[in-house]
């Protein structure tokens, strides 16, 4: 035994006695001295990097710890690495540096779906239908073409350049572009448009940096259409930044309301009020969400029902009601901490239980599908001890997440397994990126709008062969059963999907939208005024 291992053993002893020691002493209580938790953590990497078998990476190891340690929190508690940390800010900044394409892979192809408005690719000449098939010199095709193989070529920093050669039908031979990256718009809101010839609709897919601004204008555009009512849709809006909330809640609400308080350990109450005058204070306002509505659309659902500004529709919301702020630390990475929850205007603490496993928190949906609350309003019990009251004296459930005024079951009437089957192998998108690729031309001709587009363009019987023909060429046999059942939502599913390349995302909702249950109901919700009249009365 050498001496340098003798003096490493004695060392090792003493640590595990006086740590013994320590433990007997302070009879495994749960305080612990801080700076002794710190010297714990340091000295068992010392162990490590002196004494373990093999090399390790200690980087990893102390990433790892520190995921570990946020997991014994909560469920929201996260470290970020720096990768991570981009891809996590973009959709919430509004903005990210790329060459400005959407785009699929089709067939191990890149194929570009559009060329934003104004973006670097659109200003050279990239058109939609184009196919990159090289990136800086180097085949962009086949196996190894993915989402992240795309993104990790295409996007960059602002000014620097990328050349894309890409095929066009009708063009021989491939064509190059030098495109120099720039600053590309994420837009946070999807859909914009008059339901009726006076109500609004706003589909609000995210609370980023930007949503405000697009809140506003889409707000005027409606406006200056008619609108008297407005329809907004926060169904699986999972959040966003806690300021854009409460300025989109204060767009409803009269100066001085209470919208949304937080309160921690740490963290004393810090209630936040309307301000300035909102845009849509007057006329009748429902609020749509679902179980996939969380954080800051539940705050903004929570706020407009306790103060019965307007009818919130739809189902349980997810229940997301703990606060995060971001700490950086000493590499750039960062961790974010739930330091608060958040409660509504009458108390309710939006965020739901999360004692159990983090396995059983994350299956809460599945609970729910199987527990039936997701078709009968009935499976959901609230006991007395979670009765809240809004400004107007109806009575309102806390326990986690917003429980909608009128509730709407899931509709899975139309699922069969032939649906499932071609959803599932992505055949609907496969058939009509094709379609789009051989009649591209003639239908930008045949339809220069969308309003031309939805009244002209028709999914006949001829058209859905096509494309049952093409489910089977792909391994989906027609079940005609299934298919009656299925036709409807299938069809209009496809028209949509080939307006949304044709025109914009906005599009699509538009078109499907004569088979949305749920936004069919909150239209005939708005003109029948006995919902609304509820809202006025006390107690």
């Amino acid at each position: 035994m050498n001496n340098r291992f003798f003096f490493f053993s004695k060392y090792l002893v003493l640590i595990l006695v006086i740590g013994l020691f320590t433990n007997t002493r302070n009879g495994l209580a749960q305080s612990y001295d801080s700076r002794q938790t710190v010297q714990k953590f340091a000295t068992a990497m010392q162990i490590i990097r002196f004494a373990y078998v093999d090399s390790v990476n200690e980087a990893k190891l102390t990433e790892t710890a520190i995921t570990e340690m946020l997991k014994e929190l909560d469920p929201h508690s996260v470290y970020i690495s720096k990768e991570e940390l981009r891809e996590a800010n973009e959709p919430l900044e509004g903005k990210f540096d790329g060459i400005g394409v959407q785009f699929q892979v089709f067939k191990d192809t890149i194929l570009v779906v559009a060329a934003i408005s104004g973006g670097p690719s659109e200003k050279v000449g990239i058109m939609a239908g184009d196919k990159i098939v090289k990136i800086n010199g180097e085949n962009a095709f086949g196996k190894k073409v993915n989402t992240k193989y795309v993104m990790d070529r295409l996007r960059g920093k602002k000014g620097t350049k990328v050349v894309v050669s890409i095929f066009r039908k009708g063009i021989k031979g491939l064509t190059s572009y030098t495109i120099t990256r720039d600053k590309i718009p994420l837009n946070s809101i999807d859909a914009t448009y008059m339901a009726t010839s006076d109500i609004g609709y706003i589909k609000l897919d995210r609370f980023s940096q930007t949503s405000m601004d697009e809140f506003t204008l889409s707000l005027n555009t409606l406006k200056k259409a008619g609108m008297k009512s407005l329809i907004l849709d926060l169904r699986n809006n999972t959040g966003g930044y806690m300021n854009i909330a409460i300025e989109l809640a204060d767009e409803f609400l009269e100066k001085g309301k209470l919208e949304v308080y937080t309160e921690g350990l740490k963290s004393p109450r810090q209630d936040f009020y309307s301000t300035q005058k909102g845009g849509f204070e007057k006329g009748k306002l429902i609020v749509m969400i679902n179980e996939g509505s969380a954080s800051a659309s539940e705050i903004v659902a929570g706020a407009v029902q306790d103060w019965d500004r307007g009818l919130v529709i739809g189902r349980r919301s997810f229940g997301k009601g703990l606060v995060q702020h971001p700490f950086q630390l000493p590499d750039s990475t960062q961790i974010r901490l739930t330091t608060g929850r958040y409660h509504t205007p009458s108390g309710r603490c939006i965020q739901r239980p999360y004692e159990e496993s983090l396995e059983d928190y994350y299956l809460d949906l599945y609970k729910r599908y199987k527990h039936g609350e997701l078709v009968n309003a009935d499976s959901i019990k609230f006991p007395d001890s979670l009765k809240y009251s809004t400004n107007n004296g109806r009575t309102v459930y806390g326990g986690g997440g917003i429980m909608p005024d009128i509730f709407i079951p899931w509709d899975s009437s139309f699922i069969t397994k032939y649906y499932s089957e071609i959803f599932r192998k992505g055949i609907i998108n496969q058939f009509v990126m094709q379609y789009i690729e051989d009649h591209r031309t003639d239908l930008k001709a045949a339809y220069p709008d969308l309003n031309n587009f939805s009244v002209n363009f028709v999914t006949d019987e001829n058209f859905l062969k096509q494309f049952t023909d093409y489910a089977e060429k792909e391994g989906v046999k027609k079940l005609d059963s299934d298919f009656v059942i299925s036709e409807k939502y299938i069809s209009l599913v496809i028209k949509g999907l080939i307006a949304r390349s044709l025109f914009d995302v906005g599009s699509y909702y538009q078109i499907v939208s004569p088979l949305d249950n749920e936004l069919q109901k909150a239209i005939l919700i708005i003109i029948d005024d006995n919902a609304f009249k509820k809202l006025k009365n006390k107690g």
